[in-house]
Order: structure tokens, then C-alpha cells, then sequence
């Protein structure tokens, strides 16, 4: 099968499609035909291993010290299941699902095995493949920071980064919940932004939030590229700081910030499983989230859609699409 095949870590350009077997399910898996996936910003940190200090060592030993163990990349995807392993009895053949595949890549391939018990459910009736494959990164992680932060119908809601693969459904899960969102990002995007929900934009390359006065009940620091410190005079007195970004620098400020301001902070990972998803999916099926893709490229552009990806410009998300 064919396959985007990755040897060393390093460049876009050392991403190349081959041939590569095509995987057997086991008796607790499914055999997914692969019809679209995703280029996310983790895909590309993992590609050139730009990981962080307390993640290094033990993420390098897991994926291979000198080269990757794990040759074909890819965190998500959606398709339809070929075949199912004797032990599976919740997915059957020709079912069309979407699923997150994590620190076991293999989405950038024809075909993908992944346990029926994992983060995978049924693709909503009423989104294409491309689309579908943005739920189990994108929509996810956003359900997950969006939930942390606390929100309550009418309160003040910032959003930094919010043209993102997460940003993008971050806005508009807050905007589910009853905020007035205030989403944060660069010129070319705050229209997108304002098209999917959100009530005001800030164009950070004009404007600093940290210095308008206006206060915030909940901030959502996607970005995490600033002082947390800084953007934490922007939150309420017991506001919540939500960091999607969780560099040491900034969860020391954070968490200093908010003991000595009467502010919360928190930071943690998404839990990934198919509750997740169902929950999102019929999200989607009832008409509350859309997916916003920037641009769809073939499995053969896969080093084109890395280098687009982290140039910072995109909107939303980057789609490939292999087959359907």
C-alpha cells in the first residue's frame, strides 16, 4: 500500500511517499481504508522532534533514539473499516468512522489498524471524510481546554489563538456554552473567526490585550507564546487560566501568578476516548460545530502541507486526502 514513509527526523522534505505492507488487524482491531487525514502542529513537532525538556528523553526512547521506530506519521484520520478481528463486535465492515490514533501514528496511509476499544467512533452523517478527520485533535483538545476554563452563560471569554486547529472549536464550544468570546489572532484570520461565533477579534499584531482595560472571566491560551503573567492581568479577579501550551517557564508563571493574584490556573492534557467522540459527533449531527479547513492536499504534497503548516499561517486546519 501506499504510504508517506518517515526515516529520519528532520525537514518536511524527508517525507516521502513509498510502499509500505499493509497491516493485519488483530482480534481486538479494525482495518481502516484511509480516506483523509490531518497535518497538525504536533505532527510536525514530532517530525523534527522539537519536543519539550521533560517530554525529550522519554518521548525519544519511545519513538527511536538515532531514527523513528514508527514509520509512518499521522494522529488522525477518518475512512471506512474493512475488516474487523474476531474479538470486535461494536464496529463491522463498511462502517465509516474517524479516529485519533496519538503516539501510534499511521494515518498518512492507505490503510490503518487501531484497537475497536480506542479513541474511534462513527463519522457524523452530515460531514465529509476531510472534515471528520479535524474531530479527534482538534475538536477534542478544544472540548477538553474549553471545559476547564469553567464557563458560564454569559461570561467574557478570551481565546488566544483561536484561528488554530484547536482554536477554531474552541470558539465555538464557548459559544455553545453561552460566552461572549473575544478571539485573539493575526490580521488574515479574524474573519473566519468572526464567521464561525465570535463576538469580537483582537488583532495581535495591532493590539495588546493585556493593556485595553477589558477584563475577562476565562482566558484560553492556545498560543501560549507570551507571559503568562503578563496575559493574566487581562483575568478577573478568580477568573481561570487555561494553558493548552504547558512550557515550564509559563506553568511556573502561572501557577505563581495565580497564587499570588486570587486567580486560577490549570493546564493538563485531553483524555482521549470514544466518549469524546460520540459526544462530539452529535455535536455535529445537530448542526452546533463545522469543521474550517484552510487547505486539502494530496497524499504526494505531504511535504508541501508540513511546510504550510508551520509557517503559522493556516486557518483551522490542513487536510489530506487520499482516496474519497
Amino acid at each position: 500500500m501506499k504510504a508517506i514513509v518517515w526515516t529520519k527526523y528532520g525537514s518536511p522534505d524527508l517525507l516521502q511517499l513509498g510502499q509500505i505492507e499493509k497491516p493485519v488487524p488483530k482480534d481486538d482491531e479494525v482495518l481502516v481504508k484511509v480516506y483523509a487525514a490531518t497535518v497538525t502542529p504536533g505532527d510536525c513537532e514530532m517530525r523534527r522532534f522539537d519536543m519539550h525538556i521533560l517530554f525529550w528523553l522519554p518521548l525519544r526512547l519511545y519513538m527511536g533514539i538515532f531514527k523513528p521506530k514508527r514509520p509512518v506519521l499521522g494522529m488522525e484520520m477518518a475512512g471506512e473499516i474493512e475488516a474487523v478481528g474476531k474479538d470486535v463486535g461494536n464496529f463491522k465492515r463498511g462502517d465509516k468512522i474517524m479516529a485519533g490514533t496519538g503516539l501510534k501514528f499511521g494515518s498518512y496511509a492507505e490503510y490503518n489498524c487501531i484497537k475497536a476499544s480506542a479513541f474511534i467512533a462513527q463519522k457524523p452523517d452530515n460531514m465529509s471524510f476531510n472534515e471528520a478527520a479535524t474531530l479527534p485533535t482538534g475538536a477534542n483538545n478544544a472540548l477538553h481546554y474549553v471545559r476547564k476554563c469553567n464557563i458560564k452563560a454569559g461570561q467574557n471569554v478570551l481565546i488566544v489563538g483561536a484561528a488554530g486547529c484547536f482554536g477554531t472549536y474552541a470558539v465555538q464550544f464557548a459559544k455553545l456554552l453561552g460566552a461572549k468570546v473575544t478571539a485573539v489572532d493575526s490580521t488574515h484570520k479574524l474573519d473566519t473567526l468572526l464567521s464561525i461565533g465570535a463576538d469580537a477579534v483582537i488583532d495581535y499584531t495591532k493590539e495588546d490585550f493585556t493593556k485595553n482595560g477589558q477584563l475577562y472571566d476565562a482566558i484560553l491560551d492556545i498560543a501560549g507564546k507570551n507571559s503568562v503573567s503578563r496575559n493574566m492581568n487581562a483575568l478577573k479577579k478568580g477568573g481561570q487560566y487555561v494553558l493548552a501550551t504547558p512550557w515550564v517557564k509559563q506553568v511556573i508563571q502561572g501557577i505563581w501568578t495565580a497564587k499570588i493574584n486570587k486567580k486560577k490556573f490549570n493546564f493538563s492534557l485531553a483524555k482521549e476516548g470514544p466518549k469524546e467522540l460520540i459526544y462530539i459527533k452529535n455535536l455535529v449531527e445537530k448542526g452546533n460545530l463545522k469543521a474550517v479547513i484552510d487547505r486539502t492536499y494530496s497524499l504526494d504534497q505531504m511535504a508541501a502541507a508540513h511546510h504550510f503548516v508551520e509557517k503559522g499561517e493556516k486557518i483551522g486546519h490542513v487536510s489530506i486526502a487520499l482516496t474519497k
